[in-house]
């Protein structure tokens, strides 16, 4: 969980300022003022500690402290008041990242990370944790969103009525249209049909019968165990979703016990590892340690988090179940008891937005992104857990239009000022001595060359050029951006 939350604020050293920033795409203080208006609910649906200052300064502080914290976590000091930090930490960001943070990645690692707190033992150096053995109710509410994660995302790709998860088609162009592909995906992309066909039927059969071996004896969880870490590998190998994969993957260690990690503890480091009947008798003796009001909170956090999680669920088949709504809406700004549904629908194309700057409105310039494909003849990277936000934002914008991917106007505005903070989040600036005088994004939409292709041309993609997707925008002299022309592209393609 510590490096997990490392990789989150690393990623975001590096982009936030561009983000949320004050001259960033999304100011966070602009969209702090707006929902002061709610009065004192301003604090809990924008739960955040830069409520104060919301200034590029605070907001590295913020990061900076959630790093160093990450660092205690994976050096066990502290560990339960470590969490804590990175937990606030990455709430207050989430809260006021807008368009940037509302990935269901995001809820997972928040939910995990508060569960966590339940399971990780206190003090300052614990060791094995042997004096303050976990909550069971964490312990299973832990599994249980490791089970959701999978086995609701099975069962959206069916009630979506998506056709290519009922033929088995939906992973014949898979490799190629997620947010960030890898190489490894584009020689998966070339295997037969078949392959793709079984790849589906596998990963129906995974999310919506294998998990339930969770729930069955020991042999059952080990083997479950086995068959969803390797299958985890090899999604981090062919798609880049940021620590997704890796926060599932983690997670899945609760599938096992200790006698079936012992043998992989080395002999001078087992100390204070109990068997699994030594841990049975001791196990109820940290609670009565805890304060009556510690025991309540407790209680009624994990119990409130399984009510919402469960009727999520239920609402999954039956929306109109006679529920109380109301639990599950108030615990929806703290991300802590979602529901999750990946790829319901898959995507049949890929889109790229590029964005081009130009000084005399005839020769254009693109602005080199960092991650996403543009150059055809880059190789795919693997960069996971790192999650540029950005490049990600503006995959899910390529599939709807400008009016509602805001971010794209807001970019080209910040471009035609030269904002240094907005620049760093691409690879560089074509124009470091002054902003163009005109700014556009225009529409490609990529597929992954063939092997002859790439054999006799080194390229890794094909692209083609569809139009301008947003207005082509100019600065004038009294300050104001005008539009120079109209986006050729009428809605999404």
């Amino acid at each position: 969980m510590g490096a997990i939350y490392f990789s989150a604020f690393l990623a975001l050293v590096f982009q936030i300022r561009g983000m949320v920033g004050a001259q960033g795409i999304l100011p966070a203080g602009e969209y702090l003022e707006k929902v002061r208006t709610l009065g004192v609910l301003r604090f809990w649906y924008a739960p955040t500690v830069l409520w104060g200052d919301s200034g590029n300064h605070a907001l590295m502080a913020l990061v900076w402290v959630g790093l160093v914290a990450s660092l205690l976590v994976v050096a066990n000091v502290a560990p339960r008041i470590s969490l804590a930090v990175c937990f606030v930490c990455f709430l207050s960001f989430i809260a006021v990242s807008q368009d940037f943070g509302q990935y269901q990645s995001d809820g997972m690692l928040l939910e995990a990370g508060f569960l966590s707190l339940f399971v990780a033992p206190g003090g300052l150096w614990p060791g094995w944790g042997r004096k303050s053995l976990a909550i069971r109710a964490a312990w299973f509410l832990l599994l249980w969103e490791w089970f959701r994660i999978y086995f609701e995302s099975g069962m959206v790709k069916l009630l979506s009525g998506d056709p290519t998860w009922r033929n088995l088609t939906a992973m014949y162009e898979y490799y190629q249209n997620g947010p960030l592909p890898t190489w490894v995906g584009w020689y998966l992309q070339h295997l037969p049909w078949w392959f793709h066909k079984a790849s589906a039927g596998a990963t129906l059969g995974m999310e919506l019968v294998l998990v339930w071996m969770a729930f069955l004896p020991r042999r059952w969880r080990i083997a479950c165990f086995c068959i969803v870490t390797a299958w985890q590998v090899v999604v981090i190998a062919t798609a880049n979703y940021a620590f997704l994969n890796y926060l599932v993957l983690v997670l899945a260690v609760l599938l096992l016990d200790d006698r079936a990690l012992r043998r992989f503890v080395p002999a001078r480091w087992r100390f204070g590892v109990e068997d699994q009947q030594e841990r049975a008798a001791v196990d109820a003796k940290p609670l009565t340690a805890l304060s009556r009001v510690g025991v309540a909170v407790a209680a009624v956090m994990l119990t409130w988090i399984a009510y919402a999680t469960t009727v999520e669920m239920v609402w999954m088949f039956w929306r109109e179940a006679p529920l109380p709504s109301s639990p599950v809406a108030a615990l929806e700004p703290l991300r802590i008891a979602n529901q999750y549904g990946l790829f319901a629908v898959m995507t049949p194309h890929r889109y790229e937005i590029e964005f081009q700057g130009s000084n005399d409105g005839k020769t254009w310039m693109p602005y080199l992104f960092r991650f996403k494909p543009q150059d055809v003849t880059e190789r795919p990277g693997i960069y996971a857990p790192y999650q540029p936000r950005f490049d990600w934002n503006l995959w899910f914008a390529s599939l709807t239009t400008w009016q509602s991917a805001t971010v794209v106007p807001l970019t080209e505005v910040r471009l035609l000022e030269g904002d240094q903070d907005v620049l760093g989040l691409f690879r560089g600036d074509p124009f470091a001595s002054a902003p163009p005088k005109f700014v556009r994004a225009v529409l490609w939409q990529y597929w992954f060359s063939t092997a002859e292709e790439k054999r006799t041309q080194g390229v890794w993609w094909t692209r083609k050029l569809l139009g301008t997707y947003a207005p082509t925008i100019m600065r004038a002299p009294d300050g104001r951006f005008v539009e120079l022309e109209a986006p050729t592209l009428e809605g999404t393609p």
